[in-house]
């Protein structure tokens, strides 16, 4: 079914000209109708370069457009919890980019007020619409390897120099809450749970300023005892990324399957040697535009909800607290 939306981008950003411009027109009667940048010249690039009838520096002017529907917000991460808010309150359903914002109260807070305001609220996690992570998922919830034990994910690359900005320079960028965020969400689309406890040591000093992390190595302890390693980093060229379930009678393997790409490979490793697992892939953000366009006609519910990221920044900042302080930190979400 077509379902007509207006959308737009708050943000005139890398990722929304890569990847979001894309998914949006990918989904039936769906178009960018305008975009949002605080630098006016970058704006009117931005929207001739991409076929976007209208630009400003102005929120309250997007925001008051009629034939505007929902936002996509891309902006430096502090900007996001003011941003969401005000298009909640203008009746404008959110797509935001992870983290939804710097604190756990914020975040919480944008979801209170989207839910108050009847909108939508998403988060752009877009590993969980992957076809590995969900192949995987389906094997843990079939107990095709029997028990979990045990799980490592590595999720580390280099940072292109384009790239870098405010991710290496910013205290609300580090690749805790830019990269480690999306790998947090993985788990806990994968395992259909949170941790208990999270251990962290960080990197700084590569690429990063100002003690700002650039590199992760982290322990999460899951319900019944489940022990899982995080390895990520934004100084480690040709590094693959990938995850590894380690289960009582075997072992599910994804490689190269912490990309924005549709790419990668499952296979389970058990008695009887290692069997690859088939695949169809897709466009991660087609899936995610698609399930989100849905939810604000009211069928279903978008790939990862508001709620999904006030979880994944919990845990996260819970991270960053235990890199800080040395201690094994609990995780006790809203």
């Amino acid at each position: 079914m077509t379902h007509p939306t207006g959308w737009g981008l708050i943000g005139a950003s890398n990722v929304a000209r890569e990847w979001i411009i894309d998914a949006i027109r990918a989904q039936p009667g769906s178009d960018v109708r305008g975009v949002l940048s605080s630098d006016a010249g970058r704006g009117a690039a931005f929207a001739e370069a991409n076929g976007i009838a209208y630009h400003t520096t102005s929120l309250q002017d997007l925001l008051s457009r009629p034939d505007i529907d929902a936002v996509y917000i891309s902006t430096n991460n502090r900007l996001h919890f003011e941003q969401t808010i005000a298009a909640a309150r203008a009746g404008k359903h959110v797509m935001c980019e992870k983290p939804l914002a710097l604190s756990v109260d914020d975040a919480s807070e944008m979801v209170r007020v989207c839910r108050q305001s009847n909108v939508v609220l998403g988060t752009n996690h877009h590993l969980r619409n992957a076809a590995t992570h969900m192949a995987i998922h389906g094997l843990i919830e079939d107990g095709r390897i029997g028990g979990l034990i045990a799980a490592r994910l590595f999720h580390a690359n280099f940072l292109a120099a384009a790239l870098q900005g405010w991710r290496v320079n910013d205290q609300g960028g580090g690749v805790i809450l830019d990269s480690t965020i999306h790998d947090i969400d993985t788990l806990r689309f994968l395992f259909d749970e949170n941790p208990v406890s999270v251990f962290a040591m960080t990197q700084s000093g590569r690429l990063a300023q100002d003690g700002i992390e650039d590199g992760i190595m982290a322990v999460l302890r899951f319900p019944g005892d489940v022990l899982v390693q995080i390895h990520g980093g934004y100084t480690t060229p040709f590094s693959p990324g990938g995850v590894e379930i380690m289960g009582e009678r075997g072992i599910i393997i994804g490689r190269d399957c912490m990309s924005q790409r549709p790419i990668g490979t499952v296979s389970v490793r058990d008695g009887e040697g290692e069997h690859d697992i088939p695949l169809k892939h897709h466009n991660l953000y087609h899936r995610a535009f698609a399930l989100f366009t849905a939810a604000i006609h009211g069928d279903g519910r978008p790939a990862a909800t508001g709620e999904d990221g006030v979880a994944s920044l919990g845990i996260a900042l819970a991270l960053r607290e235990s890199a800080r302080t040395g201690r094994e930190i609990g995780i006790n979400l809203p």
